[in-house]
């Protein structure tokens, strides 16, 4: 352990929400076709709060870059900024309170929404709007408790139309074309204290994090997350690390940080002549190689002043009420709930990754029998539309699905005949229609699984029940084919 170098670190970490955009109603769907419209700008630096201009703005500004922004029929004014923008998307606002609920952290009931200067074409405004609406939060790694130091309501920026997130460290690029479907997306930030100090602790605090947001309403899927590292050893300046996608690049990418901030030290040393004044925070690029490279000086606090076009945000405790009535379960703590139910882990995860959650449970109040529940709802369909080769959603639709279990309770059609009605469904009959099932005497289906024994000798009681159930398709229950097999095959 001596020789284990002792960081100081930090994450934040940026979640897209599943609403409607923050500061208008123009929904947040990303475009694949070509854009209806591009207009051109050129951003300037401007004083924060403070009087001064940061240092990070003034960097960018001396590009003297020029920006194309791509619009579509999904686009507003306000994305344009040629308008004020709406007041907050108050689902967006409720989401963020789950997230931060659920980190333990203390609502803020007055806050003010601030403007962050952002002149790298990013946002047509040259700010993002931005509003703390929680602190003081912890959660709890296997090294210790991090602190949740802020939870923050913010849109996201344009994304480039070159598809290339690293679109920074591109220097001679002097004309650059952002795409506004992404810009005004809700994102919830959450910043931790510096309490991180190994790597492993880094990546475990990501994916502790990572579950709390994945149990709320949020987007999925690459480029809706983003993380930040903060790191710095003893002696060195803190370093912010951009362009984590996934956690499993945490370990290393710091690992390979800390060296590179130790060979900054180690120089610095053998030059008489040099101070460690001459070292700089700075913004850095985490490659997927493990390494990172230089994107821009750190920023400060002098970016960041108020938004004049719209008035203090108050969280009225009616607010917090609903947001605590509505408080979502850890999906940590629902994994564990469905496996004492019955369900298998991969169920589980098929489960949560389809994001049927709610619809299970909605069914189960109908029929409290988890496994079956599972089967009708996303086996059955999931097998169905591989054999046939089509999508079939429209046609078992969340309401035919809840209409068949409903049959179920009802005792109007048996387990069993299930699939066979799904299957019927989907060829065209109507739900009335395909609920008709034949019933076919037990000492007929007898006599005839008799003579397929006699055809096919030998077969094992699973070959023989495989035979029989495509035959019959709905007609006998498993339950009965296996008591007739078991009298006739020894």
């Amino acid at each position: 352990m001596d020789d284990i170098v002792k960081i100081k670190s930090g994450i934040e970490i940026h979640q897209q929400l599943d609403t409607h955009k923050l500061f208008c109603n123009c929904p947040s769907v990303l475009r694949n076709d070509e854009p209806e419209f591009e207009v051109k700008r050129k951003l300037h630096a401007v004083a924060g709060e403070s009087g001064e201009i940061d240092v990070a703005a003034q960097y960018e500004a001396g590009q003297d870059r020029e920006f194309i922004y791509q619009g579509y029929d999904t686009t507003c004014l306000v994305e344009l900024d040629e308008c004020p923008p709406y007041m907050i998307n108050q689902e967006a606002l409720q989401i963020a309170l789950h997230v931060a609920l659920l980190l333990n952290c203390e609502i803020l009931p007055i806050t003010q929404i601030m403007r962050k200067t952002v002149i790298n074409g990013s946002n047509t405004s040259g700010f993002q709007r931005t509003v703390l609406i929680a602190k003081n939060g912890w959660i709890e790694t296997k090294s210790g408790i991090v602190r949740i130091d802020n939870v923050s309501l913010e849109e996201d920026a344009a994304r480039p139309a070159s598809g290339k997130e690293d679109i920074e460290s591109e220097k001679e690029i002097n004309v650059r074309k952002w795409k506004l479907d992404r810009l005004g997306i809700p994102l919830v930030e959450i910043g931790t204290a510096p309490d991180i100090h190994t790597a492993e602790q880094a990546k475990e605090t990501a994916l502790i994090i990572g579950d709390v947001l994945r149990s709320c309403k949020v987007k999925r899927g690459i480029g809706t997350i983003r993380q930040d590292i903060n790191v710095s050893i003893k002696g060195h300046p803190r370093i912010e690390i951009k362009g984590f996608q996934e956690p499993k690049m945490f370990i290393d990418v710091i690992n390979n940080e800390v060296k590179r901030q130790e060979g900054n030290l180690s120089l610095l040393s053998k030059d008489n002549k040099a101070s460690k004044k001459e070292l700089k925070g700075e913004v850095r690029n985490a490659n997927v190689d493990g390494t990172t490279s230089f994107l821009r000086p750190m920023p400060g606090s002098a970016r960041m002043y108020p938004e004049t076009d719209l008035p203090l945000l108050r969280i009225k405790k009616e607010i917090i009420d609903e947001v605590k009535r509505t408080l979502p379960k850890l999906r940590s703590e629902v994994r564990m709930e469905l496996t004492k139910r019955g369900l298998s882990e991969e169920q589980v995860k098929i489960l949560l990754k389809e994001q049927m959650l709610e619809e299970f449970e909605t069914f189960l109040k109908i029929t409290n029998d988890p496994k079956f529940i599972f089967k009708v709802l996303i086996e059955i369909p999931k097998e169905i539309a591989s054999h046939e080769k089509i999508d079939v959603e429209d046609k078992l639709s969340l309401d035919i699905i809840e209409s068949i279990v409903n049959l179920i309770k009802e005792n109007k059609i048996e387990k069993h005949n299930v699939k066979h009605v799904m299957e019927e469904i989907v060829k065209g009959k109507p739900l009335q229609e395909a609920v008709k099932i034949e019933k076919i005497d037990l000492s007929e289906i007898e006599a005839e699984i008799a003579k397929l024994v006699k055809e096919k000798p030998g077969l094992s009681i699973g070959g023989y029940m495989g035979l029989i159930m495509q035959k019959f398709k709905g007609k006998v229950s498993g339950k009965d084919a296996t008591e007739i097999l078991k009298k006739l095959v020894s």
